[in-house]
C-alpha cells in the first residue's frame, strides 16, 4: 500500500473539496496500472475493460512508451513550436504514410483537434466561396468535445454538455445518424464539409453502415463539400483496423485522433489534404505544447507497438468473439460496435447500476446512458480476459435482476 502521508479516505476528501465536481467518480483511488490491470491503493487488482476511456490501447503502463518517455525526458521535455524536433519529424512522418495523409498538426486533446478541423474547414470556406460558406453538417447523437466549437458541432442539444452553454456557435447543422437522404437535405449551399464520428461512441455505440460512409463520399465528391472524420475515439486499431475509416474503403478529406495515439500521453493530431491544410498559414492556428517532444516520443512508440504487435488484428478478432459473447447476458436488448468500441443496451434502465456494481467486483467498465453499457478494453486482450469480464457481468445483471 503506497498512500504516503494521506490515507485512502484523505485522498477522496482532498479532491472533492478542492477539484470542480465535473463528473461522477469511481469510488477507486488508483495506484498502479500493468496491461489489462488497475491496481489500487490498497493493492486491490481491477480487470479493465475501459483502459482510461480507450486510450491504454497497447496496455496500461507499456513498457516501450515508458522507455520513450524516460529517454525524451532526460533530452528535452519543451521546446514549443518554434524550434524543429526529432520526435515531431518522426512522428509526423510515421502518421501521415501509415494513414496515407499529407499534413499533420499536433494537439493537447481529441477536443483541441476537432476544434483545429472545424476552424480549418471554416476558413478554406470563407476564402475559397464567400463570407457565408462556413456551414458544417454533424451528426444528432454525435460527439466531439467540450471545447466551444466541438461542443457546438455536437449534436446533443439537450444534453448537460451543451445545457448553460447557449448560444452555442451558429453554422453547425444536425442530420439523423446513418440517413444518407437527412445529410443530403440538411446541405446548403453554404456547407463546406460533412463531420461524423465513424461510429458513435458517447452517444450510444452506433458503427456507421458501409451504405452511409460510401453515400457521403460520393455526395460530398459531387458537391465539393469536405468529408472530415472524427476518429478519437475509433482511430488507431480500436474498431479493427488502424482508422475505422479503412474499413469502408473511403478516404476523407481531413481526420482527427487523440486517445489511443499517446500511449497515456496528452496529444492529438488533425491531418488534412494538401488542399485543405493549405487554410492553416503562419498565424492562423498555434498550441503551445502541441507536438511536445515527450508526447511525441510516447506517440511514436505507442503507434509502433500497435502496428508491431497487430492489435488492430486483435481488436477485430477479439471483437467478434467478445461481442458473441455478450449476447448471452440476461436483459440484454442489443449488443452493438464495431472491434473493440463495443455498446451492450439493456432494456432495463440499469446500465449505471452495472457499471458500479462491477466495479465493486472489480471490472472497470462505463456506461453512456440509463441503458447503454460501453466497453472499451485494452487491444491486447485475450479471449480469457473476454470470458472473464463476461462472467462478471452475467453475475452483476443477474444480481439487479433480481
Amino acid at each position: 500500500m503506497r498512500l504516503d502521508t494521506m490515507t485512502r479516505q484523505d485522498v477522496i476528501d482532498t479532491v472533492d473539496h478542492y477539484m470542480f465536481n465535473a463528473g461522477a467518480r469511481y469510488d477507486l483511488v488508483v495506484d498502479h496500472a500493468k496491461d489489462m490491470y488497475v491496481y489500487d491503493v490498497n493493492g486491490e487488482k481491477y480487470l479493465d475493460f475501459y483502459a482510461g476511456i480507450a486510450v491504454n490501447s497497447a496496455g496500461n503502463c507499456n513498457e516501450k512508451v515508458i522507455a520513450a518517455i524516460k529517454e525524451q525526458a532526460e533530452l528535452l521535455i519543451h521546446s514549443s513550436n518554434y524550434p524543429y524536433s526529432i520526435p515531431q519529424a518522426k512522428l509526423a512522418k510515421l502518421i501521415c504514410e501509415t494513414i496515407h495523409m499529407d499534413k499533420i498538426f499536433f494537439q493537447n486533446s481529441g477536443s483541441e483537434a476537432n476544434e483545429l478541423m472545424i476552424k480549418m474547414v471554416r476558413k478554406y470556406g470563407v476564402e475559397h466561396y464567400g463570407p457565408e460558406h462556413y456551414h458544417i453538417v454533424t451528426a444528432k447523437q454525435s460527439f466531439h468535445g467540450r471545447t466551444y466549437g466541438s461542443l457546438s458541432a455536437t449534436g446533443q442539444p439537450d444534453n448537460g454538455c451543451q445545457i448553460g452553454y447557449a448560444p452555442v456557435l451558429p453554422g453547425f447543422i444536425y442530420a439523423v445518424f446513418n440517413d444518407l437522404d437527412s445529410f443530403k437535405e440538411a446541405c446548403t449551399e453554404n456547407t463546406i464539409a460533412i463531420m461524423i464520428e465513424p461510429v458513435q461512441g458517447e452517444g450510444g455505440v452506433y458503427p456507421a453502415t458501409e451504405e452511409f460512409i460510401t453515400g457521403l463520399r460520393k455526395f460530398c465528391d459531387e458537391k465539393h463539400i469536405f468529408l472530415i472524420f472524427d476518429e478519437v475515439q475509433t482511430g488507431w486499431g480500436r474498431c479493427g483496423d488502424v482508422m475505422a475509416f479503412m474499413t469502408y474503403g473511403v478516404k476523407p478529406d481531413a481526420v482527427t485522433m487523440a486517445k489511443a495515439i499517446g500511449g497515456g500521453m496528452p496529444i492529438s493530431a488533425c491531418c488534412a489534404s494538401e488542399e485543405l491544410a493549405s487554410a492553416i498559414i503562419p498565424g492562423a492556428h498555434g498550441s503551445t505544447y502541441g507536438g511536445n517532444p515527450v508526447c511525441c516520443a510516447a506517440s511514436y512508440a505507442a503507434i509502433n507497438e500497435i502496428l508491431e504487435r497487430q492489435l488492430p488484428q486483435n481488436a477485430k478478432k477479439m471483437g467478434a468473439y467478445f461481442m458473441d459473447k455478450l449476447q448471452t447476458l440476461p436483459d440484454v436488448k442489443e449488443v452493438r460496435g464495431r472491434g473493440l468500441l463495443v455498446g451492450v443496451e439493456f432494456v432495463s434502465p440499469i446500465a449505471m447500476k452495472v457499471k458500479h456494481d462491477c466495479l465493486e467486483q472489480h471490472l472497470l467498465i462505463t456506461a453512456v446512458s440509463e441503458h447503454t453499457i460501453r466497453i472499451v478494453p485494452p487491444l491486447i486482450l485475450t479471449e480469457a480476459d473476454c470470458d472473464q469480464a463476461v462472467e462478471i457481468l452475467n453475475n452483476v445483471v443477474q444480481g439487479i435482476l433480481g
